[in-house]
């Protein structure tokens, strides 16, 4: 078995936050697909969600600038691994995730241990 990381990406417009039903409900909808992995053993770690608020960003030449998203229009929101046989088998999974349904998007990416020379 292989070890995928499923890296959630999001934008939030300015102004459009979710109602307290929308949020319980994308809640209850992460519950239930992250539940569903790890029943079928294929959640290698739950993963984190990531800070919006408090982050920094470190350049060469001594810079440091205020979070990512202060130069891009969206942002890492967290990240799960999976252990699946192949890929496929991570993008099939990512496919269900519920922020496909908010405007967010997936990235799926093996990760690569020291003697891997993928």
């Amino acid at each position: 078995m292989k070890e995928f990381v499923l890296i959630f990406r999001n934008s939030v417009p300015e102004g459009d936050k979710p109602s307290p039903e929308q949020m319980q409900q994308l809640l209850t909808d992460w519950m239930n697909w992250m539940g569903g992995i790890a029943a079928q053993d294929k959640l290698a770690d739950k993963g984190h969600r990531l800070s919006m608020s408090e982050g920094k960003t470190v350049k060469a030449g001594d810079v440091v600038t205020d979070g990512p998203y202060t130069e891009v229009k969206e942002f890492i929101n967290g990240f799960i691994i999976v252990r699946t046989a192949t890929i496929e088998e991570a993008v099939a999974i990512a496919r269900e995730c519920p922020i496909l349904h908010i405007g967010g998007h997936v990235e799926v990416r093996k990760v690569v241990s020291p003697d891997d020379q993928s």
